[in-house]
Order: structure tokens, then C-alpha cells, then sequence
């Protein structure tokens, strides 16, 4: 089939690459408009923008659906499209442009965490299994019929980067044997049971809170890193927090109370401690946790270094 590809962050780039090694042709990509970068605020393609040009792919960048983009679309006489986190909502209008209509690879298992975040969600919320589909776009947010269906084991330090990453590299091989459905005339099945909706994450769901359990404090920062990242404060200073582990040590003092055990960076909270790896001062880079809290000095014997 001919495929239009419909995404922007690297995520998309990663299924892009799956879709590629497939039968079907990828006629071009619809990708959101170049955005400013960094502190000068560059303008900079996506990094789906960047890869299709790199593959001679005809590239279109749009924000929203307008009758321009849609001429464009029509240009490439595409049979289907692949969309994989493209960023913008499709209105009905676009979804009538393509004879079979627009698949979307999206990092659930519907109803469960229609929105943005996903997987971010599920992590936080403490799932260990984290699936993936491809359904039927329509005009709804999210609540299109289902083609096929595929999971990934939560494991070790897994975050939401890394699960993202290996849903995304088997999402382009799912997208093109739903292409292949499509083709024998398989209709997708309706969603079944009660919707839960994955909101985007802003910098408080990154906010540690000392008070929960070791399972809470890790699915938090699982869902959270790289973006928007776990962190806490240190009396009037933010500090960010890399993944943590679970540790046999009890808890002692209040909630938050830094110790080091058995060369190991530790802290208490509801059930137990859990473990620092690495943390981020303000204003400082990314370090061992062992070397930021040999900088605590005397206060950190006293049991007086407290997260909040």
C-alpha cells in the first residue's frame, strides 16, 4: 500500500525505520512545522523532518489541517496513513481525504490511557506491562476501533524513554501487517471497557513526594525520565533525581532523611528507603550520588540533610 507517515519526535523516527523494511511504500511525511531549540532559540526541524530528508522522503510541515495541506496530501495519492505521534489533532476533514483512512500507533492498551502521555502513565500508575496498538483514527480522542495489539515487559531501570523505544521498534513492523489487515478487508474490532485518559506531563508530575512507598517513588520516576524529569528540593533549592532503586535498609528520621549505608546513598520514606544513583544540584551537571553526598559535609552524619 502506499503510505503516508504521519509523525515528529524521535519516537515516530524509530517506527519510521520499522515501516521502511516493509513491503509497502511511504510516498512522504507529514510532520509539525520547524520549532525554536535550545537557548538562541533556533528554528529546527523534527527529528521525523530531518530523517525523511535524509531518505529524499517529499516532506510536509503543518500545525494544524488547512485545505493547503490537504491538496499536498492528496499530491502524493497515498491509500493510507501511519501517523505516530504527529502532535496535532486531525479533524474529520482529513480523515475522509485517504481511501482506508489514518492508523495510529499508539502506546496502549485502549480504552486504558487515551491522550498524550501514555506510557508515562501507565509507569507512574505502576503497571508492569505496557502495550501498544494500531486503530482507526476518527474524530474522537483516541476511541477508534483496534487492528492488532503487542506488550513490553517493564524491567530493571526501565524508564519511559526506554519503553517507549522498544514499543517503537516493533511499532513499525505492527503498522505494516495492520496495512496488510487492511488490505484483506479485516475490520478493526470496537474499543471494549472503561476509558482512562493519560494527560501530558508537566514539571510537578516530576515532584517526588517522600511520604509514598518505595513502589510509588520508583513508578514515579519511571514515568518521568527523561521528560519532565524526578525531582525534589533541598531546603530553598531544586535538586533532579535519576532513577532510584529499591533498598533493604529502614527507614529512619523523618520522611526525605539523606543517609549513606554501606557506601550506598539512601532515603526514607513510607515503607522503607529507596536508593539514589544519581543526582543534579542546581546549577550543576548530572553526578554519582555517593560524590554529591560526600559535599554534604557534617549535616549529613547529623541526619539533618532532609528531601522535601
Amino acid at each position: 500500500m502506499k503510505v503516508l507517515f504521519a509523525g515528529t519526535p524521535e519516537t515516530a523516527v524509530t517506527a519510521l525505520e520499522g515501516l521502511l523494511t516493509s513491503p509497502h511504500e511511504i510516498v512522504g511525511v507529514l510532520t509539525r512545522e520547524d520549532a525554536p531549540q535550545g537557548r538562541k532559540r533556533v528554528l529546527t526541524p523534527s527529528p521525523v523532518a530531518r530523517r525523511a530528508e535524509e531518505l529524499g522522503l517529499p516532506i510536509i510541515k503543518a500545525n494544524r489541517w488547512s485545505l493547503e495541506v490537504q491538496e499536498q496530501v492528496q499530491a502524493l495519492k497515498p491509500q493510507v496513513a501511519a501517523v505516530v505521534a504527529y502532535g496535532t489533532i486531525l479533524p474529520q476533514s482529513a480523515l475522509d481525504t485517504l481511501e482506508h483512512g489514518w492508523v495510529n500507533l499508539h502506546f496502549s492498551n485502549l480504552p486504558l490511557w487515551r491522550g498524550a502521555a501514555p506510557v508515562q502513565r501507565a509507569l507512574m500508575a505502576g503497571e508492569d506491562e505496557i502495550f501498544s496498538c494500531t486503530f482507526l483514527l476518527e474524530a474522537g480522542l483516541d476511541t477508534g476501533p483496534i487492528f492488532m495489539q503487542e506488550s513490553a515487559r517493564v524491567q530493571g531501570d526501565d524508564t519511559a524513554a526506554d519503553i517507549l523505544h522498544r514499543l517503537a521498534l516493533s511499532g513499525g513492523s505492527l503498522l505494516s501487517q495492520t496495512f496488510e489487515k487492511i488490505e484483506q478487508n479485516i475490520a478493526p474490532q470496537p474499543q471494549q471497557g472503561q476509558p482512562t485518559h493519560a494527560a501530558k506531563l508537566d514539571v510537578s508530575d516530576g515532584k517526588i513526594t517522600w511520604s509514598d512507598t518505595t513502589a510509588e517513588i520508583i513508578a514515579r520516576c519511571r514515568g518521568v525520565i527523561p521528560e519532565p524529569g524526578a525531582w525534589c528540593m533541598l531546603e530553598q533549592n531544586r535538586i533532579k533525581i535519576a532513577m532510584v532503586r529499591p533498598s533493604l535498609e529502614k527507614a529512619a528520621g523523618e520522611y526525605g532523611t539523606v543517609r549513606v549505608l554501606a557506601k550506598k546513598v539512601v532515603v526514607s520514606c513510607s515503607d522503607g528507603c529507596v536508593e539514589l544513583t544519581q543526582v543534579q544540584p542546581a546549577g550543576k551537571k548530572m553526578m554519582n550520588a555517593a560524590d554529591w553526598a560526600r559535599g554534604l559535609g557534617k549535616a549529613l552524619n547529623e541526619q539533618k540533610v532532609v528531601l522535601s
